[in-house]
């Protein structure tokens, strides 16, 4: 009953849900083809017909959000998946080795995180081409460090433990004492930042593609539609105003489940 008491969780619980649909199954949602013609209406303002109008081909713009969901979204849930993967178990190893291990590759998280994530994304992609798949390892590379080090400081602690202790006394191996004893107690504050990295991880993923080194026209992805409405900024704002409303609207949907999660107020 607590998300009756917070409104704005419940809000944004409802965003999520109708983003999923549209991630799953956009046909439920979208009224037309993202890529074929509704009619001669081209730049026709947003109305009941067409919620948020259409473009200079005359698609339907909503349409073409609601399926660029599925673009959008993919990248930047794999983008955390792969700096969640990379981060957890450099953390994890240095954490439980510790010495010069832990010294030598602390260093090289510490310059991973010094270089601004929207550029380690660039020099990614420029290496493996355009795409999401890159534009999603690139993300996931520029936050595999802010994983690594809440991983490792988790991993400290619960080393620490006397259960942990008491299974080494033991002589149980390490890996074993890893996956069955530190692991599982230091993955719940990981779990609570990868809901943070999302939010942010989607905001790259679009300013990515707005740049044009995303998913290709006529793809509808969020930050190449964004894009595509520069051009008739000044005739048809909403072509770049309502899929950035759809974007912004996302992120504080995300980042507001994620405060929950992390036990925020």
């Amino acid at each position: 009953m607590t998300i009756l008491r917070r409104p704005g969780l419940l809000v944004a619980a409802l965003v999520l849900a109708v983003v999923a649909v549209a991630v799953v199954a956009p046909q439920l949602i979208a009224p037309y083809d993202p890529f074929a013609s509704v009619g001669s209406a081209r730049l026709a303002p947003p109305s009941a017909e067409h919620l948020f109008g259409t473009d200079h081909l005359a698609r339907d713009v909503f349409s073409r959000v609601v399926h660029g969901a599925q673009l959008s979204l993919s990248a930047a849930v794999l983008a955390v998946i792969a700096g969640l993967v990379i981060g957890s178990v450099v953390g994890l190893v240095t954490g439980y080795v510790g010495g010069p291990v832990d010294f030598v590759i602390m260093r090289f998280v510490d310059v991973l995180i010094a270089i601004p994530g929207i550029l380690l994304a660039l020099i990614v992609v420029a290496s493996l081409g355009f795409g999401p798949l890159s534009i999603a390892l690139g993300v996931g590379l520029g936050a595999a460090g802010s994983f690594a080090r809440i991983m490792r400081a988790q991993v400290l602690r619960v080393r620490a433990e006397e259960y942990v202790e008491a299974a080494r006394t033991l002589g149980v191996r390490g890996p074993v004492v890893l996956a069955r004893h530190v692991l599982p107690n230091a993955a719940r504050p990981i779990i609570a930042m990868a809901a943070m990295e999302l939010a942010l991880a989607i905001l790259s993923v679009s300013a990515l593609s707005f740049l044009g080194f995303g998913a290709q026209p006529p793809a509808p992805e969020w930050g190449a539609l964004v894009s595509a409405g520069r051009d008739f900024v000044a005739t048809a704002p909403w072509l770049s105003l309502l899929p950035g409303a759809v974007i912004l609207a996302v992120v504080l949907a995300v980042n507001s489940v994620a405060r929950s999660i992390r036990g925020d107020r």
